[in-house]
């Protein structure tokens, strides 16, 4: 066991500790949060990234941080605000694109665009995206990035699917700023609505969450030759989120697997049902 990992333990119950004077997330609620300047979070944030990226730490060590029961309380909230920070990053950016006189502009401005860009450029080699194929992505959130990216790049339709009203109904606002509402279109509802769509590549976004319900449920609806991509955290990487674990892929076939380069977080994988 290298002890390199150690090092990071009490950096990491730092980190938690600095984050935990904002406000209690489970008592009351992201809410707590929203007059906070968001910079001063992030700033925070930006030293489990430094972290997250070092390549030192193989995986067996950083499974052992990560699966560590004193850690585990620290990891818990350290990705709470993860998912709390980037889900209002993407509220306010997309409120940017509505009040902007040239919103392709300003959605090419924002500083996590060229990380897409390398995310969907990887991914494009587990599944054959064109104009024919109609890709269904799981958990698009406000600023549906993944959508934007898959039609401009490889020209396919786009169904995004999102759980909560407003933040379908800000999505939809968006696209139509950016003249995509013709190519993209968003349901609401959870994974369960794949049942009643049209698709030939479906994909789960990093955030859909309880991963076990979801991919079960995902296994109900999809034939086996559908290709499902998910995305999730490997090695240090999962500090940041939540990762999908084996338990919750029962019943697929894991056929390939695209680890992150460079400033991505996410590794890839394709799944197919197995009956």
């Amino acid at each position: 066991m290298k002890m390199s990992c150690y090092k990071y333990w009490g950096k990491l119950e730092e980190i938690a500790n600095k984050l935990s004077s904002y406000g209690d997330l489970d008592k009351y609620g992201n809410s707590e949060l929203d007059d906070i300047n968001i910079d001063e979070i992030i700033e925070i944030l930006d030293d489990v990234e430094i972290i997250a990226h070092d390549k030192t730490i193989d995986f067996d060590s950083a499974k052992h941080i990560l699966d560590d029961e004193k850690m585990n309380k620290a990891l818990k909230l350290i990705r709470k605000f993860y998912v709390y920070v980037g889900a209002r990053l993407e509220t306010e950016n997309a409120l940017k694109i509505l009040e902007s006189e040239n919103p392709t502009e300003t959605l090419d401005s924002f500083h996590f665009y060229d990380r897409y860009i390398g995310l969907v450029e990887n991914e494009s080699q587990l599944a054959k995206f064109n104009e024919e194929k109609t890709f269904l992505f799981l958990g698009s959130g406000p600023l549906p990035l993944t959508l934007i990216m898959f039609n401009k790049v490889f020209g396919c339709k786009c169904i995004g699917i999102e759980q909560q009203q407003d933040v379908a109904d800000l999505s939809v606002k968006v696209l139509k700023r950016l003249g995509l509402d013709e190519d993209i279109r968003i349901v609401v509802g959870d994974e369960t609505a794949i049942q009643d769509l049209d698709y030939d590549i479906l994909m789960v976004a990093a955030l859909a969450e309880p991963k076990e319900r979801v991919f079960s449920n995902i296994w109900q609806y999809v034939d086996e030759k559908t290709p499902v991509i998910y995305r999730t955290y490997t090695g240090m990487r999962a500090i940041l989120y939540s990762p999908v674990l084996d338990k919750d892929t029962r019943g697929f076939h894991k056929e390939v697997m695209m680890l992150p380069s460079g400033k991505t977080n996410n590794t890839s994988v394709l799944i197919r049902k197995i009956v």
